[in-house]
C-alpha cells in the first residue's frame, strides 16, 4: 500500500512540475480542468450515490459553466463564483461542520449537489487568476496548504492529544493543527523575508500593511484549509465511505487530495482585492 501511495505521489508530482515549467499555462489549466471535473464526478458519487449517470452529468456541467464563463469573457462571472464560494467557507461551512453528522444528508443532498458546481469552478478560477499574476505566487499559496497538512501530520503523529473533530475525522488533532500553523507563519515569514515582495501572497501583505496584518492572513488561510479538510471527511462520512473515490491508487479519490485547496484558493483571490 505504501509503495503503491508513493509511486502514485511521485507519478502526480511529475506531470505537476511538467505543467507548471515546461508547458504554456494553457495546459496548466486543462490539468486543473481534470483534477475539477474528476472531482465533480466523485463529488456527485458522495451525493448521490444510486445515481451513477449523475457524476457524469456533474463533471460535463462544472466544464460546461467553466467554458461558458471563459467564452463570455466577462469578469464578473467568476468572480461571483469565487464571492460566491468565499461566502461558504467563511459562513456556512463552519456552521456545517459544527453539527458533524447531525445533518439529514438526504433531505440536502440537492443543496449539496449544487454546492459542488460553485466550489468547484470556482477553484479552478482561483488557481488560473493566481497564475496569471505569477507562478510563484500560485505555488507559494498551494504550498501553504500543503505545509499546514504536512505539519498537522507530524505534529499530530508525536504530541496529538486532544481530538479536533472527533466525529467527523477521529485522526486529527488540535496539537497537530496548531503545529501545522506554527509551521506555516515560519513559511511565509520566510517568502516575506527573503523573496521580492510582489512574488508572493506573504510578500504583498507584509509589504503593504505589516507583518502583523499578513500573519493574521495566513492564520486565516491554515484554518481554511482545515475546514476544507473537514469538509470533505464530514461528506464522506455522511455518505458512508471511507475514500471519494478509487482514482489514485493508495491515495483514494481526487477530492481526498485536493480538498484543501478548494476553500484556500478563492479566498487567497479575494484577498488580493484588498490590495
Amino acid at each position: 500500500m505504501l509503495k503503491t501511495r508513493v509511486i502514485t505521489a511521485i507519478i502526480l508530482l511529475m506531470i505537476l512540475l511538467v505543467v507548471l515549467f515546461m508547458l504554456p499555462p494553457v495546459y496548466l489549466g486543462g490539468f486543473f480542468l481534470l483534477l475539477v471535473m474528476a472531482s465533480a464526478w466523485e463529488w456527485s458519487r458522495l451525493v448521490f450515490p444510486h445515481r451513477p449517470w449523475l457524476a457524469y452529468l456533474n463533471a460535463g456541467a462544472c466544464l460546461l459553466l467553466i467554458a461558458g464563463l471563459m467564452i463570455l469573457h466577462q469578469p464578473l462571472g467568476p468572480f461571483s463564483l469565487m464571492s460566491t464560494a468565499g461566502i461558504f467557507w467563511l459562513l456556512i461551512a463552519p456552521l456545517l461542520l459544527s453539527k458533524g453528522l447531525k445533518i439529514n444528508f438526504q433531505k440536502w443532498s440537492v443543496p449539496y449537489f449544487v454546492l459542488g458546481l460553485v466550489l468547484l469552478p470556482a477553484t479552478w478560477f482561483s488557481v488560473m487568476f493566481l497564475r496569471e499574476i505569477g507562478l510563484l505566487f500560485l505555488l507559494s499559496t498551494m504550498a501553504l496548504v500543503w505545509i499546514a497538512d504536512i505539519g498537522a501530520y507530524f505534529f499530530g503523529k508525536a504530541f496529538g492529544k486532544r481530538r479536533l473533530a472527533p466525529e467527523i475525522s477521529p485522526g486529527k488533532s488540535i496539537e497537530g493543527a496548531l503545529g501545522g500553523l506554527a509551521l506555516c507563519y515560519v513559511y511565509a515569514a520566510l517568502c516575506a523575508f527573503y523573496l521580492a515582495p510582489t512574488v508572493t501572497l506573504f510578500g504583498v501583505w507584509a509589504y503593504r500593511f505589516g507583518w502583523l496584518p499578513m500573519f493574521l492572513m495566513v492564520t486565516a488561510l491554515t484554518c481554511l484549509s482545515i475546514f476544507g479538510d473537514l469538509f470533505e471527511s464530514q461528506l464522506k462520512r455522511l455518505a458512508g465511505v471511507k475514500d471519494s473515490s478509487h482514482l489514485l491508487p493508495g491515495h483514494g479519490g481526487v477530492l481526498d487530495r485536493v480538498d484543501a485547496l478548494i476553500p484556500v484558493m478563492p479566498i487567497a483571490v479575494l484577498l488580493m482585492g484588498f490590495l
